[in-house]
């Protein structure tokens, strides 16, 4: 699924060397943070979010209905 997230991210963002993906499972899902630079943000996010939202149907259809469900955040580097 991993894959997947990446892939769409890197579609999108410019400086793709500086993009950071962190990994969090919890009990019941699996949490993938996105962290990418200043100038990416907005070419990944879309207008009125519609690339995020795009991005968080795929992972959403493509999870198997047996397993953790996957949550996809996308924040700015600090």
């Amino acid at each position: 699924m991993l894959e997947l997230i990446k892939y769409v991210v890197e579609q999108f963002a410019e400086k793709k060397d500086e993009i950071e993906y962190k990994v969090d499972e919890k009990e019941n899902a699996i949490e993938v943070t996105v962290l990418l630079a200043e100038s990416d943000m907005g070419k990944v996010i879309g207008k009125q979010g519609k690339i995020a939202k795009a991005l968080r149907t795929l992972v959403k259809a493509s999870t198997p209905r047996d397993s953790k469900k996957y949550l996809v955040e996308i924040k700015e580097k600090a």
